[in-house]
């Protein structure tokens, strides 16, 4: 691609640094920020997700405002939850806003052939929603057009309903987001200061605590790091490295796990080859198991099947028709959604054989914003100005994650029951063999897809 014509490139200086908007030192930083890129935002899944910001503008790194989660409730007390869910109405423009960013999110994401893969789009959706609510002009117009809500408040006020939805502490198992806020309140002498009505929206609605950092110590990055491995139970341990020059840092994790509402067998999961899209072979152990009468789709290239989790949560599989790969499946959002949500509705015998594995991503998302049309957040002249009054800008959107599914259920770092009719005799029958690459997804209480991905090679860790 011409740089020239890629508005996410760095040509031409903006006539506002030119013409004096900035200061000298300002002026210094963004020229030096646009010829060497420096990572100002980091996402990670556990998913986790880090957006850093870069300004111009010390303290330690302990929390100058904490957070306070939704009350936990016991697996089994339906009163709470049905309290919970009167409580926290959720719109379905917005659950389909959600489903929408995750298509077209996923569909470039998707995209990186020949490797296993794990994308939350709910963990990048949160991230940016934070971001969005700070965000103003231009930059907040394209960020709330990429969210697919046109109002900050409304946003801000679905998400932090959503939260307390899906929110799950149990005995069972756990579905939690984390927000954090890292501020640098002081840079090279000058006073940086933070809007509190920005900081108040950001506990309220996205559970976020906020920190006091000093971002030219290495000890922030560290604390950074330990703030995200205590938010998805040590899954997630990244390096994270900071920037003298950055001025904020909002991180986001989400931490999933459950078990199947009918466990597999560990007496019948047992050895088999795995044929890889290269045309090699793995041996990796399969869980198997048969339900006599069961849901399945079938459409186009595919057939897809699910199973239940206890705390109303169901995890997905794909299978491509032989001769399909998965990412014909994942071609566009359109595709994308025909795959996992249309398709004819069968029921029948449903057999099982699946991999077990356990992997992790790292995944560049800036280009996938910008080829969205979030531009505005990443050049110099970006209006983060319901945050600060400081020039700061985005450089770098990155999400870490890692899922592991076995014989007793789900964990992803970032399950509903469902009844089979005994007596129902069998329409036709699923064959869910995955012994060749697949795709996976898995949905939260409330449909919204929480983590979506491709196994390559469940060998593989």
């Amino acid at each position: 691609m011409d740089k020239k014509n890629d508005p996410g490139a760095v040509n031409d200086i903006p006539d506002e640094i030119k013409h004096g908007k900035f200061t000298e030192k300002e002026k210094g930083r963004i020229l030096q920020k646009c010829m060497v890129a420096a990572a100002s935002v980091l996402l990670l899944l556990g998913a986790y997700i880090i957006i850093l910001i870069t300004g111009t503008g010390n303290q330690g790194t302990g929390a100058a405002l904490d957070v306070i989660y939704p009350k936990a409730y016991a697996f089994d007390d339906y009163d709470t939850r049905i309290k919970v869910l009167e409580q926290n109405p959720v719109d379905d423009s917005f659950l389909e806003a959600l489903d929408d960013f995750s298509y077209n999110t996923g569909a470039l994401v998707l995209a990186d052939k020949g490797k296993n893969i794990s994308y939350s789009p709910l963990s990048l959706y949160y991230a940016l929603a934070v971001a969005a609510t700070g965000a103003g002009g231009d930059t907040r117009d394209q960020l709330l057009a990429v969210l697919g809500v046109p109002d900050p408040q409304a946003l801000a006020e679905q998400c932090g309903n959503l939260y307390r939805l899906i929110y799950r502490d149990n005995e069972i198992g756990k579905l939690k987001i984390a927000n954090s806020v890292w501020l640098d309140n002081d840079m090279d002498g000058d006073p940086v200061s933070f809007k509190d009505a920005f900081l108040k929206g950001a506990a309220e609605n996205f559970y976020a605590s906020c920190h006091s950092v000093d971002f030219s110590d290495e000890r922030t990055g560290k604390a950074m790091a330990r703030w995200v491995s205590d938010n998805t139970n040590g899954k997630l341990s990244p390096e994270i490295d900071t920037d003298p020059d950055q001025i904020l840092a909002i991180l986001n994790t989400v931490y999933y796990c459950d078990q199947w509402i009918d466990r597999f067998n560990r007496d019948q999961t047992a050895e088999d080859t795995f044929y890889l899209s290269n045309g090699g072979e793995v041996k990796v152990d399969f869980m198997n198991k048969t339900f006599p009468s069961s849901v399945f789709s079938k459409g186009e290239g595919f057939t897809r099947s699910s199973l239940a989790l206890k705390n109303a949560g169901r995890m997905s599989f794909i299978l491509p028709d032989d001769g399909i790969s998965p990412y014909e499946l994942l071609a566009s959002p359109e595709r994308m959604r025909e795959v996992f949500e249309g398709g004819e509705t069968l029921s029948g015998e449903v057999v099982w054989k699946i991999p077990k594995f356990s992997f992790g991503s790292r995944l560049e998302l800036t280009d996938v914003l910008k080829n969205l049309g979030v531009i505005s957040a990443f050049l110099p002249d970006a209006d983060f100005s319901g945050i600060t009054d400081h020039m700061a800008f985005i450089t770098d959107v990155r999400q870490e994650t890692h899922i592991a599914i076995d014989e007793d259920g789900v964990e992803a770092s970032a399950f509903t029951r469902i009844d089979y009719a005994g007596s129902a005799l069998p329409e036709s029958r699923a064959d869910m063999i995955l012994d060749r690459p697949f795709i996976y997804y898995i949905t939260g209480p409330d449909g919204s897809l929480l983590f979506v991905g491709v196994c390559e090679n469940p060998a593989e860790r």
